[in-house]
């Protein structure tokens, strides 16, 4: 069994955390399930995210948390330093990484398939040397050159998300003709600044960037129509845990529902996204999200098999209709 003694943030002067189980395998981008739609467990060591900000603020409650959710059934915990809040203030490369690399660093330890949540190409190649296996850049069309560089280098699979400014000013630009079509062209446009400098198709994960730089309408039509992000040809990762246009639609007597009384809303979005059979999801309710996945993964299974036995009936129908016809 693993030690806690090994683990950052374990030692005699420092809270307990859950012991750390024996792993019977390192999960791996390729050992993600391919029957239903990836959960990714959101980790945030900020104090000042949205929705959890403070909760895993120092070390013990960031890596407790993020083995609570990997024991819980997540597939991939996605780690970050900085909020991307709208009206966030800019968090340095250093302190970044002072938050968050011996989270990483643990976790990877225990076996999981981390993921960090950054837009700083530093940031993500100390993450990679510490074990993370997925980069998750909120960058959009604003992604760094190095960031470009760095993945072409790694190889690793890499979150390319629609997004438009930086967290100050995303609230600002939200002017689209068509905003599944201009999502789309985006998306492809910066995909493409990826392809040219090397970085392999199966690497790169779309994501439309629901509440960066929307309005509530224009994520509740980015949902209706994932089908269209889909045909990119990329996986397609979505993310709309506990976001404001869920409070809105939640308000009750006037006041909009508070972000942790969002996740069962969150988990129908999850079963719709996974009904249309979008790759992953983003959420901080790791275990209604898993539920809804494979709910949904058996639906579609249900689905598929009727489509199966209407095509062997019409083409044992066709069969027996040949020889009638023959005859004539």
């Amino acid at each position: 069994m693993d030690s806690l003694a090994a683990a950052p943030g374990t030692g005699p002067a420092t809270s307990p955390l859950p012991v750390l189980r024996a792993r019977t395998s390192v999960a791996t981008f390729d050992r993600l399930p391919s029957d239903r739609t990836v959960v990714m467990g959101i980790l945030n060591c900020t104090p000042d995210s949205f929705s959890d900000g403070g909760d895993y603020n120092s070390l013990d409650t960031a890596i407790s948390h993020g083995l609570r959710m990997f024991y819980g059934g997540a597939d991939i915990i996605d780690v970050g330093g900085e909020s991307t809040r709208p009206g966030a203030e800019d968090v340095d490369e250093a302190e970044e990484q002072r938050r968050i690399m011996p989270v990483i660093e643990a976790l990877a330890k225990a076996g999981a398939l981390v993921s960090v949540d950054t837009r700083h190409a530093s940031t993500a190649a100390l993450a990679i040397d510490a074990g993370a296996g997925l980069i998750n850049d909120v960058s959009g069309t604003h992604v760094h050159p190095d960031m470009i560089a760095l993945i072409a280098e790694r190889q690793v699979p890499y979150v390319l998300m629609h997004s438009r400014g930086d967290s100050r000013h995303m609230d600002a630009l939200t002017q689209y003709d068509d905003v599944v079509e201009d999502v789309v062209r985006e998306l492809a446009e910066v995909r493409e600044r990826f392809y040219a400098a090397g970085v392999k198709a199966d690497k790169l994960i779309v994501d439309p960037g629901i509440g960066f730089s929307k309005n509530a309408e224009q994520n509740w039509e980015l949902l209706a129509n994932l089908h269209r992000v889909a045909e990119l040809g990329n996986r397609v990762l979505v993310g709309t845990s506990r976001k404001r246009f869920l409070g809105s639609l939640l308000t009750t007597a006037g006041k909009a529902a508070a972000p942790k009384e969002r996740d069962d809303a969150t988990s129908a979005t999850t079963a719709l996204a996974a009904a249309q059979g979008i790759w992953g999801v983003r959420v901080h309710d790791v275990g209604a999200s898993v539920d809804a996945a494979k709910v949904a993964a058996r639906m579609l299974v249900g689905r598929r098999n009727r489509e199966a036995r209407r095509a062997e009936l019409e083409k044992a129908g066709a069969a027996r209709a040949e020889p009638a016809r023959a005859a004539l």
